[in-house]
């Protein structure tokens, strides 16, 4: 497929246009529709998947994806390469793209990511990142379009950790023309440099973002969105955070707030009886299945694009 964004690295979500996301989400509705179209468009390619964290969604789906596309997908686990340990970041990204034509990496530092795409000479795709998860929001924002219809004008509220996620909705979000407010207790806000960035980018795409320490703000949700409380890395925090985030919910009151038509979502693994109750989570309004289906889709049209 021929697309200006082949040979791009997608290390975070201001690294495309409005213009891009839209015509990625696009690709992916197209290839979700008629997958048989798209069989052969990475034939004989490979990607290289880097993981520092353990991974259900990230990996099967970019597995399953490459080999969908016609490609083949290597899995190199932690301790296949120990980055920065037993070779540099810089290294590994000169050789492997001796190897390979895309690099997937899920990492713990955002500073991976970008090292690796800095010395890489085939795409780089961020998985995950301790700062961003933006291959997870195209994903969501597939999802709302699928139960929305659009993305510019609707109120989406994430209510939890003002963690990489929240930041990649805002980002995102901001982009769109999505208005997004991001509910969490006080102290665990997203970074207030996330939030100028991301009010500066919507302020000419109509997308306001705001931040709240009140479920009070989820009054007139489009979108629910909701996330584990600690992530992996925080485990030693899991026990406070449990106690401190115990009203930041999604259940049967918090959607009283919001539309009645409001689409649930979550990124998965979800703790039932947390952050989300699973009563909540099989309402006709939630769609974290079809959103977890949809980082397959999303990610085999960002594949596509960069590497096609």
């Amino acid at each position: 497929m021929s697309s200006h964004l082949k040979g791009r690295s997608f290390l975070a979500m201001f690294d495309f246009s409005s213009e891009e996301i839209a015509a990625t989400l696009k690709t992916a509705r197209e290839i979700k529709e008629k997958p048989g179209e798209f069989n052969t468009v990475l034939q004989g390619k490979t990607l290289a998947m880097i993981f520092q964290k353990p991974s259900l969604r990230t990996r099967v789906s970019f597995e399953t994806g490459m080999t969908q596309l016609g490609g083949h997908a290597i899995y190199l686990s932690p301790t296949d390469i120990s980055l920065g340990k037993r070779e540099t970041t810089e290294d590994i990204a000169i050789v492997l793209s001796r190897y390979v034509d895309v690099i997937m990496a899920r990492v713990f530092g955002h500073d991976i990511v970008v090292d690796l795409a800095k010395h890489a000479t085939v795409p780089v795709i961020n998985g995950l990142s301790d700062f961003e998860h933006p291959c997870q929001i195209m994903a969501d924002f597939q999802t709302i379009i699928e139960r929305k219809g659009r993305l510019d004008g609707l109120k989406c509220c994430y209510i939890g950790d003002g963690n990489n996620v929240a930041h990649s909705l805002m980002f995102g979000a901001a982009r769109v023309g999505m208005n997004m407010t991001v509910i969490t207790p006080k102290g665990y806000e997203p970074l207030e440099a996330v939030t100028k960035q991301a009010s500066d980018v919507g302020s000419s795409t109509g997308s306001t973002i705001t931040i709240a320490n009140d479920l009070s703000a989820v009054e007139g949700a489009d979108v629910l969105y909701t996330d584990v409380w600690a992530s992996m890395g925080q485990e030693d925090e899991a026990a406070e955070r449990k106690h401190v985030f115990a009203a930041y919910r999604i259940d049967a009151e918090t959607m009283k707030r919001a539309k009645s038509d409001a689409t649930i979502l979550h990124c998965l693994p979800a703790h039932y009886g947390d952050e989300i109750d699973y009563d909540t989570s099989r309402l006709p309004n939630s769609a974290i299945f079809d959103q977890a289906e949809n980082r397959l889709h999303a990610q085999k049209a960002l594949l596509v694009h960069l590497a096609g």
